[in-house]
């Protein structure tokens, strides 16, 4: 009797692993994609629209560590909350494509140095704003890569709504475990992402 009950438990698999999928190890690079829906994309650098003036990624996927995604799913449930939604400008960036920034902007205010590597570099940064309801993005102040003084978290000039609006993007990221940029309303680091490697793989496209 011992021995078939033993036989039972032996096949019977464990309740803990139905349905449920292997979790990722923190530091895996993963597509945001595949772990929520509820983000607008508008990456930037897989168009010509933005301050290199030319396409550098194949294709608008967002690859970030698995702990910098669950980190911004959290606070896209946050803004969600609050009839807003996170939009997507820039995610894990290639080495190769932060040279070529550098090339063009050499100020680490605004680009990081590649010798040291961006935090994008480490999948640890995300560049974002907010949009509404409807789908209608907030006024910010700046275009995104806005190279000036205007884009900076000290900047007061600046009507209130635009102020109150920077003020809740930053109040909700922070409360959910990201560090500001202060040169760039729209840069968020993850807390000490920085430990992890620089990286310069190139990720498929679907």
């Amino acid at each position: 009797m011992k021995f078939r009950y033993l036989i039972i438990l032996f096949l019977v698999p464990s309740l803990h692993c139905i349905g449920q999928e292997a979790k990722p190890n923190d530091t895996t690079f993963v597509n945001l994609k595949d772990y929520s829906p509820d983000f607008i994309y508008n990456m930037k650098y897989a168009t010509e629209d933005n301050f290199l003036k030319t396409k550098v990624y194949d294709c608008e996927a967002c690859y970030l560590r698995y702990k910098t995604v669950e980190a911004l799913i959290e606070a896209n449930e946050r803004f969600l909350k609050r009839g807003y939604k996170i939009v997507i400008f820039d995610c894990y960036r290639p080495l190769d494509i932060q040279k070529k920034m550098w090339q063009i902007v050499s100020n680490p205010d605004y680009v990081a140095d590649p010798k040291k590597g961006s935090i994008h570099n480490r999948g640890g940064a995300v560049d974002i704003t907010l949009a509404d309801s409807t789908g209608a993005v907030l006024d910010m102040g700046t275009l995104f890569d806005h190279f000036g003084i205007e884009a900076s978290h000290d900047y007061e000039d600046l009507p209130d709504q635009v102020k109150q609006n920077r003020k809740l993007l930053r109040k909700i990221m922070t409360r959910s475990g990201f560090r500001i940029f202060q040169s760039e309303w729209w840069h968020y680091n993850l807390k000490n992402a920085r430990k992890e490697s620089i990286s310069n793989f190139k990720w498929k496209c679907d």
